[in-house]
């Protein structure tokens, strides 16, 4: 197993950084180019989020990647202490935003790109959003491997 923990202001350019620390952790493991492709999108969708909606664009905020490699695969924990979110439900529904600028995917690309999703937030705490990822042979999404 091996386990990394980074944390980083909520400043857009941080996305990146975020990207290319899974890509790497992913990359020890028997993943697929194409797997550790979405596993990027998924961190990119995660921390994007918090730093958007979480902190509203505040560059003065603290994100947490916390990132765990096993045998069996990846799993992803990104947390912020922002202003949280009043519906998780809601916010996980396709096209669904608070800000007209945005398309509303987030969720939706990481639980397409991801073996499971979860998300817990606290209105004025944070969000904590845990994805994990499982290494399959064939590098297709299996949901028989949850």
């Amino acid at each position: 197993m091996n386990r990394v923990e980074m944390r980083f202001l909520s400043l857009a350019d941080n996305v990146g950084l975020a990207r290319i620390a899974a890509a790497a952790l992913a990359g020890q493991a028997n993943f697929s180019i194409h797997d550790i492709e979405e596993i990027k999108v998924a961190v990119s969708e995660a921390v994007s989020n918090a730093i958007i909606h979480g902190y509203e664009n505040r560059p003065d905020g603290w994100v947490d990647l916390i990132m765990e490699l096993d045998q069996s695969g990846m799993t992803i924990i990104v947390e912020d202490a922002g202003v949280g979110i009043a519906d998780v439900e809601q916010a996980r529904e396709p096209a669904y935003s608070k800000d007209p600028e945005r398309m509303g995917l987030g969720f939706v690309f990481m639980e397409s790109f991801m073996h499971g999703l979860e998300v817990e937030s606290t209105l004025g705490r944070g969000t904590q959003v845990r994805m994990r990822r499982f290494v399959t042979l064939s590098g297709e999404l299996s949901r028989d491997a949850q």
